[in-house]
């Protein structure tokens, strides 16, 4: 059975009679407007079924009812379903999202929020670019203005964050690896300059010691987070005189460009080389063979951050707490046979 559509100012100011105008003071609690009129308007209220969002009201009277979404690569689907979660609360609190990309461009980044300070948005949910230094947010911290990281954080920053557990993520994933007969691994993207970078990497090298794998048959692979990348890790790796078996990805993205690049020397995913990426993006269940991943909240996570900044917002502050997400691994296809039930080490 379909739910009854909400119902709306306008909504009320048919039932009642009366212009929407006169109900929108009738809500404020304005005395401007005569008894009798008030009490029509009320029982409109209570007829049509009209839930009052005084949070939102609140927030529109606000200096602004623009809020900037800055986001690092809108390319990679990750970032995406982040941004539509945000965008879906902030639609239905009556505040109007503007959404841009900066490519991963900290100069870029920093043309932006200067606009978006300009334009007098009421706050900012930023996911910081490659190369973000810890001062670029200064300035919009000094102003007081909102401001609340999604997905990545920077050093030494008093910046809110929300962002998933990536350094739990990256253990279950290598533990995985391990479990099913890989003693020779490899981490694959991301660069140094990135915290969430060393979180992955301190997940994969923890699990690594715990479960007795030894340094030397570990292989970190740095490059571009993108399909790009995940050939260039992969071909790097395929080059040592004992190449890994299997390897943890940055992110999806770089497994997907992994599994493009094993297809070329024609090796198969799974069957003749493990790969785990990191995310689980839509496309990830449906990739051939489909792709175990981390399973982040990117939708749940951008929610999150919007929720978070609404309420900052209301609250007149700029402080709230870190949100770190909850994860899991999602078992697919991509990890092949247990090797421990007699495969060999070929690669």
């Amino acid at each position: 059975m379909a739910s009854r559509p909400k119902a709306t100012i306008l909504d009320i100011a048919r039932e009642a009679g009366v212009s929407k105008s006169t109900v929108s003071l009738v809500l404020q609690g304005s005395d401007l407007i005569r008894p009798e009129t008030a009490l029509k308007v009320r029982k409109a209220i209570e007829d049509v079924g009209y839930v009052y969002n005084r949070g939102a009201a609140n927030l529109r009277k606000a200096h602004s009812n623009v809020i900037g979404m800055v986001i690092n690569d809108l390319t990679n689907p990750f970032f995406a379903e982040m941004a539509v979660g945000m965008e879906r609360v902030f639609q239905s609190a009556g505040v109007v999202p503007f959404i841009a990309n900066t490519a991963e461009n900290p100069v870029r980044q920093e043309e932006l929020l200067k606009s978006l300070m300009e334009q007098g948005v009421a706050g900012l949910i930023v996911s910081p670019a490659r190369g973000t230094t810890p001062g670029a947010f200064r300035r919009i911290e000094m102003a007081g203005l909102p401001i609340v990281f999604t997905m990545r954080r920077l050093p030494e920053s008093r910046i809110p964050v929300i962002a998933p557990d990536n350094h739990r993520g990256a253990w279950l994933a290598t533990a995985h690896l391990i479990g099913k007969g890989h003693r020779r691994l490899a981490f694959f993207g991301g660069s140094s300059d990135l915290v969430v970078y060393h979180e992955r990497l301190g997940g994969f090298r923890e699990a690594c010691e715990a479960l007795g794998i030894a340094k030397r048959d570990t292989l970190v692979v740095e490059g571009e987070t993108s399909r790009k990348g995940g050939i260039a890790c992969l071909e790097t790796a395929l080059a040592m005189a004992e190449p890994p078996t299997a390897a943890l990805c940055f992110n999806d993205a770089v497994a997907f460009g992994v599994m493009l690049a094993l297809r070329k020397r024609g090796l198969e995913p799974g069957a003749d080389f493990a790969v785990v990426g990191f995310d689980d993006v839509i496309e990830a269940q449906h990739y051939m063979p489909a792709l175990t991943s981390v399973a982040v909240d990117s939708a749940g996570l951008g929610e999150r951050a919007a929720h978070v900044m609404l309420k900052m917002i209301q609250s007149r502050t700029t402080r709230a707490e870190d949100h770190i997400g909850a994860v899991n691994l999602v078992i697919r296809d991509s990890c092949g046979p247990d090797r421990r039930a007699g495969m060999g080490d070929a690669a």
